[in-house]
């Protein structure tokens, strides 16, 4: 199949992955905030679980970057939605992933990149982040304890989202994970926040615009 371009508007649209078409949801700037040269590229927990281009935390994170006036890119990885093949344990959908961005670079060879996940898309973006070299990094819930995590070489500007109350991700884990790193990185603990931030998805909206912020190529534009 042929890759269609980077569309003019927000739309939904399928892309060549590795093993088959790839479930891609684009969504541009909101229309009153100055655009920038940032396309993010989102993604989403645990496929085996239901994880989706569509779970809320996702969608969440999506809406607050275009509120800064960045596009969005979120998708399926392989299995899920319509996206073809099998779950690959995070092997295959780090390939997934590639494809994506491999697409938004040809497409937006002017635009900077920026990757951000949930749960095990953080452990996904993580995982690729030193190939694809982002120049921003959101991990919100990265599943320290639960992946491999050796080797991963995380941007200098990484923002880390913990809720304190996770009951998939071990919070103390995820910091005992950081502080081994020694890896430049922003920590915002979100107390008596769950895995899933049931009730929180507004304050996980504020710590995504302020961690993220300062790393804007144009931050004197940016509104929100």
């Amino acid at each position: 199949m042929h890759n269609p371009p980077f569309p003019n508007e927000s739309t939904t649209l399928q892309l060549a992955g590795p093993v088959g078409a790839l479930d891609v949801a684009v969504d541009l700037p909101k229309a009153d905030v100055p655009a920038q040269p940032v396309v993010a590229v989102i993604c989403h927990p645990l496929s085996t679980e239901g994880g989706s281009l569509h779970n809320k935390v996702v969608t969440m994170v999506g809406t607050t970057l275009r509120e800064l006036g960045i596009a969005t890119v979120r998708f399926n990885f392989r299995s899920v939605g319509t996206s073809a093949g099998e779950f690959d344990h995070g092997v295959g959908e780090q390939d997934d992933l590639k494809a994506v961005v491999a697409w938004v670079r040809e497409q937006r060879p002017d635009a900077t990149l920026w990757l951000a996940g949930f749960s095990f898309g953080a452990f996904v973006s993580l995982r690729a982040a030193a190939e694809l070299q982002p120049q921003v990094l959101v991990s919100i819930a990265p599943p320290a304890g639960r992946w491999d995590f050796d080797g991963v070489q995380p941007p200098a500007n990484w923002l880390v989202i913990q809720g304190e109350a996770d009951e998939i991700v071990d919070p103390q884990a995820v910091y005992n994970w950081l502080d081994s790193l020694g890896a430049p990185h922003e920590l915002v603990r979100m107390p008596e926040t769950s895995h899933f931030f049931h009730r929180k998805l507004i304050d996980l909206r504020g710590a995504v615009l302020h961690g993220v912020k300062g790393w804007l190529p144009n931050p004197e534009s940016a509104t929100a």
